[in-house]
């Protein structure tokens, strides 16, 4: 079935449509999920939040706008986002057992590892150094723009510019 008349079913609630995506996408979505909030329980939750809000939003989804791909990524990874701000995450992530640090320190969250998992790999490994240190932040580990300023001890404007150089050379990569 051709995307764009699967999508079309999607927007108008076919729910086999529905499923079908689900199928396609589900996997690197929950990939890109749990790179961020890092704990597999949670990320099942939010993964299963963010297909239900894909269904209700079905409509706002534009061609022009955009991937379909990249729309439920997006809204995967603010989803991802928001769990790890809000209250309740942080409350239960004060007394983290040993076994999540040595996991960070063995795994160092290298971004080649995390992006295998939605297929960019080779894309942003040919990205300059200081683009995949600003695109790991931002996209992969959750970063605000402050919170990559002060890691990377750069300015916010530094940061906003180096941002947006940086996905504009992936789109050209990517030739999106």
């Amino acid at each position: 079935m051709q995307l764009e008349s699967l999508i079309l079913q999607f927007k108008q609630k076919d729910e086999k449509a529905f499923e079908t995506l689900y199928n396609m996408y589900s996997e690197s979505m929950h990939g890109v999920i749990y790179n961020i909030v890092r704990d597999e329980a949670i990320a099942e939750e939010v993964m299963q939040d963010v297909f239900v809000k894909v269904w209700h939003k079905s409509a706002t989804y534009s061609a022009e706008k955009g991937r379909f791909f990249t729309w439920i990524l997006n809204i995967a990874r603010n989803a991802a986002i928001d769990k790890t701000r809000s209250k309740n995450f942080k409350n239960t992530k004060q007394n983290l057992n040993s076994d999540f640090f040595v996991d960070i320190l063995q795994n160092q969250d290298s971004l080649e590892n995390q992006t295998d998992a939605i297929g960019i790999k080779a894309f942003v490994s040919k990205l300059a150094k200081k683009c995949i240190e600003v695109i790991e932040l931002l996209y992969f580990k959750g970063y605000t723009q402050k919170e990559a300023s002060e890691t990377l001890k750069m300015p916010i404007g530094t940061i906003k510019t180096r941002n947006r150089n940086c996905i504009n050379e992936l789109r050209s990569l990517l030739e999106v």
